[in-house]
């Protein structure tokens, strides 16, 4: 990543921008038009963008954009399900839960608007990861287990913990991820180990692990398979939010 890139990060949560702010983002942002936004459920959205900005993007599997949300320098990061850099298209999902600017911003989304991105850039490198993956995660993670169901040959095992089993199983399906394990989320997160059980009954098959979503969550299921004989080579994780902070990704 380039200093102006870790420049833009550290700055998209700074509260009073200043005049070198302001410029870094007018270098660094560029434009895109909402083509089509379809309401999967009551948090769900696919949203697809195009523009002259997502052209000749040599955009990878794993790869995020940090979207603006029209207000100062809030932005929040997605993951692309698919990129045509030929015809200028990205498609999004975006997870509207909460009261938060993401939320809002999606919630009020429509064909035609307006936006600004900045990316794509590295999150989770899949170079040279072979068949078969076994992701863990949870609503954060449906757009990235859509992305890596897409490559070709590709065979992957999708485990995930929802709040809302009932809204999840639709949202999955319309995505392509009908098979996927879904595991209802715990106040006090005794799920955790019914999650743990599911993705270690694949460490003796040779699977490499794909562990993202939640910081907990991930710290949780990463011991189980160290005591499971999975070495640190076969497995790759991403926090994408905790409790309390934002930022993580």
């Amino acid at each position: 990543m380039t200093n102006s890139a870790h420049r833009f990060q550290e700055t998209m949560s700074s509260p009073q921008p200043g005049y070198v702010t302001r410029t870094l983002l007018r270098w660094l942002m560029r434009p895109a038009r909402v083509a089509a936004v379809e309401v999967l459920s009551r948090h769900f959205r696919l949203v697809d963008l195009e523009g002259e900005a997502l052209k000749g993007i040599a955009w990878a599997v794993g790869q995020k954009l940090q979207i603006s949300m029209g207000t100062g320098l809030t932005a929040r990061t997605y993951t692309p399900i698919y990129w045509d850099a030929e015809r200028g298209r990205a498609r999004l999902l975006a997870f509207a839960h909460g009261d938060g600017p993401g939320s809002r911003w999606a919630d009020a989304l429509r064909e035609g608007d307006g936006c600004q991105f900045f990316g794509p850039r590295r999150s989770l490198d899949f170079s040279g990861l072979e068949a078969p993956m076994v992701l863990f995660g949870d609503e954060t993670s449906f757009a990235l287990a859509a992305a890596l169901r897409a490559i070709p040959r590709s065979r992957v095992s999708c485990i995930f913990e929802a709040t809302d089993i009932a809204e999840s199983r639709p949202v999955l399906e319309a995505i392509g991820l009908g098979d996927a394990t879904l595991i209802a989320r715990a106040t006090d997160d005794a799920h955790l180990t019914a999650a743990s059980v599911e993705v270690a009954t694949h460490a003796a098959g040779g699977a490499y692990f794909v562990l993202t979503g939640k910081a907990r969550s991930i710290q949780h299921v990463s011991r189980v398979l160290k005591t499971e004989g999975v070495g640190s080579s076969r497995v790759k994780a991403k926090a994408y939010w905790a409790p309390g902070k934002v930022g993580l990704d």
